[in-house]
C-alpha cells in the first residue's frame, strides 16, 4: 500500500502523521511511505530520519496526496486538503467530524473517501486506545498553564497554586473524571493545589477518590457545578461524548458568578467546548476576557509538545494503522470492531451509527 505523510498546514501544529520509526514499520511490512519535505520538522524530525526508515522525501504536497492510498494526518483537513484526497483513498487524523463544517463532510461523501477518526477507535470497554495519549498530554499540560494565567503578569490574580505556609493553595475544579480530568487531577496535586472533581461517573470518582483521598468528589448537577465554580480559582472543562458535541454544563450565568481574573481551561474546546462562553482561540493569542474571567480554549493543546505527543500517539495508533495497510482498509474494518468504531464515512456513505442517527444535523 501507497501510504502518505503530509505535513500539517494548520496553525501551530507541529505534530506529525507518524514517526520515522512508525515509517520503518511499515517499510518492514513492504508498504511504501511518502513523507513530506519537513513534515516532521515541529516534532523534531528531520527528512534524513524518514529517508533513513526507508521513506521517499516528496517536495509536493499534491503528490504526498495523490499517491496515497492511506493518508495519515493528525489535524482535521483543510478544504484545500479535502480537495487534494484522491477519489476512493482513506484518511485518518484527529477528524472530530461532530464539530465540523458540513461542507467538509460532503467533499468526504462526494469523493468517497473513507474517514477514519482515531478519536472515536473505542475497545469493547468503551475506552479510547488512540485518543489516550493525547488526552493523558492534554490534562498534564494543564497545571501549568493554569499557573501562568494565574500570574498577575498574565491578568491573572496573582495567586501560587500551591500556596506557602500560611497561605491556602488555590482551588481548582475539574469537571470530568476521564482521562483528561485524572491526569489533570495528577498534575495539579502535584503542584500543591486544592482539587475538586465533579462528574456523572460514580464508579470513576470512587476510584478517584481511593487514588487521591485528598481530593473533593461531587455528582455532576447543575447546582454542584453552580457552587464548585463559584469559589473556583481554576476550572478545567474535561467534558467528552464520544463522537458527539460536548454538553454546554456550564452556563454564562455560572461565570459571571465565578471570581474576576479566574482562569477557566475548556479541554473540551475541540468538540465544541463545555462552557457557553467558550469560542477556540490559538496557541498565539490563547486566551480572552470573558465576564471578567480568563478563558483558555485551544483545540490542539498537545501540539506545541509535539514530539511527546507524537511518539506517544503513534505508539497506540501503529497496531490500527499496520492492520489498515495490511489487510487494505475495507477488510480491516471487517475484522476489527474497535477500528470500524472509528469509521465516519466510507464508500460515499456516512456510517458512523451516532452521526447517522443524527442525520448529521449536528455539524456546523
Amino acid at each position: 500500500m501507497d501510504i502518505g505523510i503530509p505535513k500539517e498546514i494548520r496553525p501551530f501544529e507541529f505534530r506529525v502523521g507518524l514517526s520515522p520509526a512508525g515509517v520503518e514499520m511499515l517499510i518492514q511490512n513492504g508498504h511504501q511511505v511518502y513523507v513530506e519535505h519537513e513534515a516532521g520538522i515541529g516534532a523534531g524530525f528531520d527528512d534524513q530520519e524518514y529517508e533513513s526508515a526507508g521513506a521517499r522525501i516528496s517536495y509536493s504536497s499534491d503528490e504526498v496526496f495523490g499517491r496515497a492510498d492511506l493518508l495519515l494526518k493528525v489535524a482535521r483537513p483543510t478544504m484545500r486538503e479535502l480537495e487534494w484526497l484522491r477519489p476512493g483513498s482513506a484518511v485518518a487524523g484527529l477528524l472530530h467530524l461532530a464539530s465540523s463544517r458540513r461542507d467538509k463532510v460532503d467533499v468526504l461523501l462526494e469523493k468517497k473517501i473513507t474517514s477514519i477518526a482515531y478519536e472515536q477507535i473505542e475497545l469493547a470497554d468503551h475506552s479510547l486506545p488512540v485518543l489516550r495519549p493525547f488526552s493523558e498530554v492534554g490534562g498534564s499540560m494543564t497545571a501549568t498553564i493554569a499557573a501562568r494565567f494565574l500570574q498577575a503578569n498574565r491578568g491573572g490574580k496573582g495567586i501560587l497554586l500551591g500556596g506557602v505556609p500560611g497561605v491556602p493553595p488555590a482551588e481548582v475544579v475539574i469537571l470530568g473524571s476521564g482521562v483528561v480530568g485524572v491526569t489533570a487531577t495528577k498534575a495539579f496535586l502535584g503542584l500543591g493545589a486544592h482539587v475538586t472533581v465533579i462528574s456523572n461517573d460514580l464508579m470513576g470518582l470512587q476510584r478517584l477518590h481511593e487514588r487521591h483521598p485528598g481530593v473533593v468528589t461531587m455528582l455532576s448537577t447543575a447546582r454542584n457545578i453552580e457552587k464548585a465554580t463559584s469559589y473556583a480559582d481554576v476550572v478545567v472543562g474535561a467534558v467528552l461524548v464520544s463522537s458527539q458535541r460536548s454538553p454546554v454544563l456550564i452556563t454564562r450565568k455560572m461565570v459571571q458568578k465565578m471570581k474576576p481574573r479566574s482562569v477557566i481551561i475548556d479541554v473540551s474546546i475541540d468538540e465544541g467546548g463545555c462552557v457557553e462562553t467558550s469560542r477556540p482561540t490559538t496557541h498565539e493569542l490563547p486566551t480572552y476576557v470573558e465576564e471578567g474571567v480568563i478563558h483558555y480554549c485551544v483545540p490542539n493543546m498537545p501540539s506545541v509538545v509535539a514530539r511527546t505527543a507524537t511518539h506517544a500517539f503513534v505508539n497506540a495508533a501503529m497496531p490500527y494503522i499496520l492492520e489498515l495497510a495490511n489487510k487494505g482498509v475495507d477488510d480491516a474494518i471487517k475484522a476489527d470492531p474497535s477500528l470500524e468504531m472509528g469509521i465516519n464515512t466510507h464508500k460515499g456513505k456516512l456510517v458512523h451509527l451516532t452521526l447517522l442517527a443524527a442525520g448529521n444535523n449536528g455539524l456546523e
